[in-house]
């Protein structure tokens, strides 16, 4: 049956009974590269279209949706909602894996195939580069995206979210929203919102107030009202905009300007998560009492739900765990598996009123928004500062709708997102945790994203890191497949420990002076901080910017000799390298903030390629000759460092001649003198 038949049966039946998907409008359905096949799987078809909501707000599983009882009802005394979709599936499902891949779409666009199939990223995939090597569609995945963000930008290809606006008693809702951004050249604009977003509305003639600082601990300085205003910059002068905030004297790169304004309209921001949940229930169980998919018929064509999501998306999937999301108004559980990646230790703005679900925590950009927030770890832990006592999984260990779960991080996470704080105890003595449906992944010496070579250098002190961590990616999301429909154990989980002496604090890094190279000396930290009495229990944001307490310890991976890290996925570039591969790398002098990490970016530095370049720069890692003897040695070793992975699952088998070609290709260029 394909997913359109499948599709139509089961809202055929959703008239008659009660379901959180009232229907999908299809606006496009069409061959995936004009019926290519697929290995085993066959022909892949494209849908596009729009997918409906309504929610019962009196419903248990949507009480912690904050402002539930603000949002219009329609006559059945319901919420709706609804959003874009975006589905590629097997044209005969019965022949695929029948399990749906859900990617939570980061700012409404489509990573997967990018970060499985190797192919060339697109948000809209129509050419045979955008599908790679094919590795989903051979597996026989049904891949699906839906927007779930309220402010993504109307730009071509990404996927929307529409939701009402929180009123109450028919009178607009105000509140207090922060702005902040650091720029890198010399300007006289930017914008309210985070990137392109759309802000929320400011209120004219309310107060509003902006400071600037160097640091993210450095103390504010206001800057005088008659000095700015809400405008943007035209070029010989400013434009009235209240999505922007203008300064005649400019904007100075690498400090951090913060406006602080009244609002209002606040949006629903929180029913993305019930969206989520909704639609991967739709898929896998129908609508009541429809005998088309019933849970448990061997024969149904989608018996499980894995849904990924990367860096924002990653922890969207936490903050959707902890508010125990995954069990629907039936009490059903929506995913089997769930994959938060590079999310660190972070939650997000994803279910509080005036929620900017873009804004991050980064080490130099867009501070103090609620994202890295108690609790990190998925079991429960006792903070002795303010005394709460909690854990990502509190929630869906008490329903009994606890998925299989994979935490998988680079490096940058841990300098930069706090990721530490997802598998050690609240103080930081001793690893704690995780439970024992959840692995915990560090892919050694990486990016954010996955590396690649040629290295380049933009707005960093070093070249980028050159890692790729797709092969590690490929090989887990294999294993996660067979955990959640054969049952069979994942690969036990690589992260730095404490009680191995791989997991310290920033000065204890051994990290080798290496001429040119400085060494961060502070990263991204997580406070406790307080956002006003109703923030937990209301998701009512009341002060800005938050009042600040004790920050919780961060540590990070400890290094070898070279200065690669000792813990984790260490694949052959970390194992058989040609340098160094750090998490970290600091802004460019031009850019301002010298001293500060530079967002989502690693190290790539080359080792020596003789003894005599060694010596004479004073470099203290072996160089190339020294550990080498010729080509055809060092890819001897990666060769045989990629099947010692295979063999425990961190890689695949068949993925190794491409790891070696990687290699060779690095060997090539770097040995060349480029």
């Amino acid at each position: 049956m394909s997913l359109l038949r499948y599709l139509t049966a089961v809202l055929a039946l959703a008239a008659a009974s009660p379901a959180a998907v009232v229907r999908v409008e299809i606006a496009e359905r069409s061959d995936v590269l004009a019926g290519k096949a697929f290995g085993k799987t066959g022909a892949y078809e494209r849908l596009t279209g729009r997918v409906f909501f309504e929610v019962d707000p009196g419903n248990e599983a949507n009480r912690l949706i904050s402002d539930i009882d603000l949002a219009p009802r329609n006559s059945h005394g319901k919420v709706e909602f609804s959003a874009d979709l975006y589905v590629l599936a097997p044209k005969d499902l019965s022949k695929g894996n029948r399990t749906v891949f859900y990617e939570v779409s980061n700012r409404g666009r489509k990573g997967l195939l990018d970060k499985y199939n190797l192919g060339a990223g697109s948000f809209d995939p129509r050419e045979a580069e955008h599908f790679g090597d094919g590795f989903l569609m051979e597996r026989g995945y049904t891949l699906v995206w839906m927007g779930w963000q309220q402010d993504v930008p109307p730009e071509k290809d990404l996927l929307r979210f529409y939701v009402p606006i929180a009123t109450r008693d028919g009178l607009s809702v105000t509140g207090v929203v922060r702005s902040d951004f650091v720029p890198d050249t010399l300007i006289r604009s930017f914008h309210l919102a985070d990137r392109t977003h759309i802000p929320y509305r400011a209120i004219e003639n309310a107060p509003r107030s902006m400071t600037v600082r160097d640091c993210a601990q450095c103390p504010r300085q206001q800057i005088p009202r008659d000095q700015w205003q809400l405008a943007r910059d035209g070029g010989s002068g400013p434009v009235p905009d209240t999505a922007h905030v203008y300064m005649a004297s400019g904007f100075q790169p690498g400090k951090i300007y913060e406006v602080v304004y009244q609002a209002l309209d606040p949006k629903l921001v929180g029913l993305g998560l019930a969206a989520t949940r909704d639609l991967m229930s739709f898929l896998k169980y129908g609508a009541p009492g429809t005998t088309e998919m019933p849970l448990g018929n061997a024969h149904r064509d989608i018996r499980h739900t894995i849904g990924f999501g990367s860096s924002q998306s990653g922890r969207f999937l936490r903050t959707f765990l902890y508010f125990g999301m995954n069990r629907d108004e039936q009490g059903r559980m929506a995913f089997d598996g769930l994959w938060p990646s590079v999310a660190g230790g972070g939650r997000g703005s994803f279910n509080h009123r005036f929620a900017q679900p873009s804004r991050d925590a980064r080490p130099h950009f867009n501070f103090l928004y609620p994202t890295d927030i108690f609790p990190f770890t998925d079991l429960a832990q006792k903070d002795p500062e303010t005394g709460l006592e909690e854990g990502i999984l509190a929630r869906p260990m008490q329903q009994k709708s606890v998925p299989k779960v994979f935490y998988t991080n680079s490096s940058y996470e841990y300098y930069g997102r706090s990721a530490s704080l997802i598998h050690q105890n609240v103080d930081g003595s001793r690893d704690f945790g995780p439970g024992p449906e959840t692995r915990v992944y560090l892919v050694a010496g990486t990016n954010h994203g996955p590396g690649s070579f040629p290295p380049r250098q933009g707005k960093q002190q070093n070249m980028a890191n050159t890692n790729d961590y797709r092969w590690a990616f490929r090989a887990l999301l294999d294993a996660m497949q067979a955990w959640v429909a054969e049952g069979k154990e994942p690969p036990p989980s690589q992260h730095p420990r404490i009680d191995k002496d791989q997991l310290v604090p920033l000065p204890a890094v051994q990290f080798p002076k290496i001429p040119g190279v400085a060494f961060p000396t502070h990263i991204q930290t997580a406070f406790r901080a307080d956002y006003g009495p109703e923030f937990r229990s209301k998701g009512v944001v009341a002060i800005e910017p938050p009042h600040l307490g004790k920050p919780f310890p961060m540590k990070v991976p400890q290094v070898d000799r070279d200065g690669n890290e000792t813990s984790g996925i260490r694949l052959p570039v970390i194992t058989v390298p040609l340098g160094t591969n750090t998490g970290w790398n600091l802004r460019a002098p031009e850019i301002g903030a010298p001293n500060e990490l530079f967002s989502m970016t690693g190290s790539w530095l080359p080792f020596p390629k003789t003894k005599a370049e060694r010596e004479r720069t004073g470099d203290p890692r072996l160089s190339i000759a020294e550990r080498y003897r010729n080509r055809e040695d060092f890819l001897r070793q990666v060769r045989q460092a990629a099947a010692d992975l295979a063999a425990q699952r961190y890689v695949l088998e068949g993925d190794i001649p491409r790891i070696v070609e990687q290699s060779a290709a690095q060997w090539d260029y770097y040995m060349s003198g480029q």
